[in-house]
């Protein structure tokens, strides 16, 4: 992270050397520029997706936890782990001081608030800007869905912290209790794949689905056109995301656009801006494990059509708040604050 850091400081210098303007904005995450842009005598304005840094990635390190940020090798020893202990109270403290330079610090969800407000300790410079989510076409669907089997779908790069592998294993505990006289759900993947590694991955799902027994009741699309994208969304009725601290979770936001119930991880964006009650109605669920994915599947699947229905309208409604007009205007709110201070 260091080195990544420091390369994003001379690129910087680099570009600024050559053209200096007068508001300096970052929406790379690259904090460590902030310092810089504010020599040149720039108004410096940052809107940050996820903190490069975070104090849920130092807990993980401190309780010996292994995940994406942890690899097990570190996990195990107790003289690495608090040596990389060391190295991220160090980085945190440097990434804060960078942060702090900035003038207006945007942020895309309450959980990159939270990290970003205490690690960066500029609060009232910062201001939380939903990401602009495209729910312009997916209304129109209807709600109604055809009569064939109720399909239960992931939308997600085949990435290892997606934890699709979860997916599967709940999808193959909701079909062993799903009640004999309801119709057999399908299990559609559409991801994309950036490199072999993600393509290693993908082979990984389809031979776990082989191993649980429900590779016939299971579908993978690769790399889909856009508009193929809307129509298996159009499809289900189900949306599952299970990614741990996803910052935001816009494929979350196009589930509920579309008319499927969410079932989300119960973490970070879904958990504390997205999947909540609208006026009062429920618009998904959240799960954490295996078994609490698959009793909401079985939850959705058992649903009287009329409730489902009310869900799903209820869960449309409040993805129009994360829309691209309610974008525009919340930065421009938050942009003007700095644009106002200087033309007086």
């Amino acid at each position: 992270m260091i080195g990544q850091s420091l390369g994003s400081i001379y690129l910087c210098w680099e570009a600024l050397s050559k053209f200096t303007p007068s508001y300096y904005f970052d929406t790379s995450g690259y904090a460590f520029t902030c310092p810089l842009a504010r020599i040149f005598g720039c108004k410096v304005v940052c809107y940050t997706h996820y903190p490069t840094i975070s104090l849920d990635m130092t807990s993980r390190v401190r309780d010996r936890n292994s995940m994406y940020n942890n690899d097990a090798s570190i996990s195990r020893s107790g003289w690495l782990s608090q040596c990389k202990i060391i190295y991220y109270t160090f980085f945190s403290w440097m990434y804060g001081f960078a942060g702090s330079c900035a003038d207006l610090a945007m942020v895309n969800s309450s959980w990159t608030q939270s990290h970003i407000e205490r690690l960066w300790r500029i609060p009232k410079r910062t201001k939380r800007v939903y990401p602009p989510c495209d729910t312009s076409v997916l209304p129109a669907l209807p709600l109604e869905r055809p009569a064939k089997p109720p399909i239960c779908m992931s939308v997600a790069q085949f990435r290892s912290e997606k934890a699709h592998p979860l997916q599967l294993e709940a999808f193959s505990v909701a079909i062993r209790k799903l009640d004999p006289n309801l119709p057999r759900p399908k299990l559609q993947f559409v991801g994309s794949c950036r490199n072999q590694w993600d393509e290693e991955r993908l082979q990984k799902l389809k031979d776990k689905a082989v191993e649980l027994k429900v590779d016939e009741d299971v579908q993978f699309y690769k790399n889909v056109m856009y508009r193929d994208l809307m129509s298996v969304l159009g499809d289900a009725i189900i949306g599952m995301h299970s990614m741990t601290d996803e910052h935001f979770g816009i494929s979350v936001v196009e589930y509920m656009a579309a008319g499927a119930i969410p079932i989300a991880h119960n973490s970070a964006g879904p958990k504390m801006d997205i999947v909540l009650e609208e006026d009062g109605q429920k618009t998904g669920f959240l799960a954490q494990n295996v078994e609490e994915f698959a009793d909401a599947i079985l939850k959705v699947l058992r649903m009287p059509e009329t409730e489902r229905l009310k869900m799903a309208a209820a869960a449309r409604k409040r993805a129009s708040r994360f829309s691209d007009q309610r974008f525009y205007e919340d930065f421009k709110a938050a942009i003007r604050l700095i644009l106002n201070h200087d033309s007086r």
